[in-house]
């Protein structure tokens, strides 16, 4: 019998990147519209990189096994 392929989640390869230390990227919610009412402050900290919790890493890293 041929090894069984993992399919990807689509939607989760579109939403993280794996870094060289095996953590994930993730981008900032909450910077996509409505930015007139958010203050100079917490936008500019949105810009800054967003790294997945531990707690949730293990649910992503089943989601993207080829990463």
């Amino acid at each position: 019998m041929p090894k069984i392929k993992i399919k990807t989640n689509r939607a989760a390869a579109k939403r993280f990147r794996k870094t060289a230390s095996g953590k994930f990227k993730a981008g900032h919610a909450f910077r996509s519209h409505i930015l007139t009412k958010k203050s100079t402050k917490r936008k500019r900290n949105l810009r800054g990189p967003n790294h997945v919790r531990a707690c949730d890493a293990g649910h992503v890293a089943r989601m993207l096994p080829y990463l």
